[in-house]
């Protein structure tokens, strides 16, 4: 700055002693030239000396890095897959709920949770008195229908034997009048008849056969009406025998009892209390298999697909995984799928955790990758300093795939090459960094 100053007079003391003579004295044309020549020269002259001081002053302060502030990885070939953040949460692979098969309430409670169970141990006991009474009311009713069915068919047996017999005295009477109309014709041929003796047979033949017709007819008819009836009332008990055997079903299921190992999760302990049908009454789940209930924004919908390959990591552990159902619906802009675990036993897993989830949408194999760092900022060319003898050099790279781990490297590096991954924001106008 003292430099400046001095500078400054020294131009002062030239302005002052090159100004203009008195009016009454004539300048010449040149030197008016050279001393404007001369000024703009030194004021050049000024500039340049600042401007170099300034560059070599920044130059001297930001050209050199420590090597203990930097953080370095060496280029390598291998695969690189890339990701989607996502988030998920353990729970049990196989996690059977109770319910309650019939309307009771809970008169005892066997296992505590957090108990093993085995198969056809019982959890919790029901009140089923009200179900059993009901049980036997439906007996009842169907014995009802039974009898029903007994009567209606000594019923339909009677009536068809009646009409059968009416059929045949109607016959045998048809025969009689057939007779009686022949003896009027022969009577009548001796002069021992008349024509309106003929006549009346005839008619009471024909009228007798109209009867016997319209009997055949209705026999027919009732004897259809009749197996009809027969079959509306089997059908009914059949009704009510399958809902007697539902009802049994029913009653055998509020024997809440466990079907396979597992550990009681939950169970409704308010012992006394009425429950409807269908209301929950235990948890038993499979605490030695597990599978993630996974999530992400509704942006990514369009990628998320079953079969995708996922990463989960839990802590330090990477475990792989298979998405295998994607939820239709969207909610509160979240999507939901399901992942099934290739190591579904994996002792890391405990129920209710909380882990990180990446889905794999795509993949690069055997290309040159490096480790990801906050060096890569997510564009796809940028540039990045390669450690080379102590000296950082400024390279131009064009950057493929990326997730947690690794970034593709797509050109601009070779394998075995050291990039420094720490954030250089701050030295990106060098060319070079001398690492100390």
């Amino acid at each position: 700055m003292a430099q400046i100053s001095n500078t400054y007079r020294h131009i002062s003391h030239e302005f002052e002693s090159n100004q203009l003579p008195p009016m009454d004295r004539e300048v010449a044309p040149e030197y008016l030239k050279t001393s404007r020549n001369r000024r703009w020269l030194i004021i050049i002259a000024i500039v340049g000396a600042v401007g170099v001081i300034f560059y070599f002053f920044r130059k001297s302060l930001s050209s050199t890095l420590e090597s203990a502030r930097i953080r370095t990885s060496v280029v390598e070939t291998g695969d690189v897959e890339n990701t989607l953040t996502a988030s998920g949460e353990v729970i049990p692979a196989y996690e059977q709920i109770f319910t309650s098969p019939i309307r009771a309430s809970i008169k005892r409670i066997l296992i505590t949770p957090g108990t093993r169970v085995q198969p056809g141990q019982p959890i919790v006991e029901l009140d089923k008195s009200l179900t059993e009474i009901e049980f036997e009311r439906y007996q009842d009713q169907l014995e009802l229908k039974r009898n029903s069915i007994d009567q209606l068919k000594m019923k339909l047996n009677k009536d068809l034997y009646d009409a059968e017999i009416n059929d045949r005295i109607k016959s045998l009477n048809i025969n009689k009048l057939r007779a009686d109309h022949e003896d009027a014709k022969r009577l009548q041929k001796v002069g021992g008849g008349t024509a309106e003796d003929i006549t009346r047979a005839e008619n009471a033949l024909k009228i007798a056969e109209l009867e016997k017709q319209q009997l055949e007819n209705d026999l027919k008819y009732n004897r259809e009406s009749m197996g009809a009836s027969l079959r509306e009332t089997e059908l009914g008990a059949q009704i009510e025998g399958k809902n007697l055997k539902e009802l049994q079903h029913k009653l055998k299921m509020a024997d809440i009892v466990a079907d396979r190992k597992g550990v009681l999760t939950w169970v409704n302990e308010n012992i006394g209390s009425s429950v409807n049908e269908g209301e929950m009454l235990a948890k038993v789940a499979d605490l030695g298999s597990f599978r993630v209930e996974g999530s992400c924004s509704d942006v990514y919908a369009d990628q998320v697909k079953s079969g995708l390959p996922v990463i989960i990591k839990i802590n330090e552990t990477e475990m792989r995984g298979l998405i295998t159902q994607v939820k239709p619906s969207v909610k509160n802009g979240v999507i939901g799928f399901t992942i099934q675990l290739d190591n579904a036993k994996n002792e890391s897993l405990r129920p209710n955790m909380k882990v990180e989830v990446y889905v794999v949408t795509n993949k690069s194999a055997k290309t040159l990758r490096i480790a990801n760092g906050p060096a890569f900022t997510g564009k796809r060319k940028q540039y990045v300093f390669v450690l080379e003898n102590g000296v950082a050099r400024r390279r131009a790279v064009e950057l493929g795939l990326s997730n947690f781990d690794f970034v593709e490297i797509k050109s601009g590096l070779k394998v075995g090459e050291k990039v420094i991954m720490t954030d250089l924001n701050d030295y990106e106008h060098l060319e070079e960094l001398n690492i100390q």
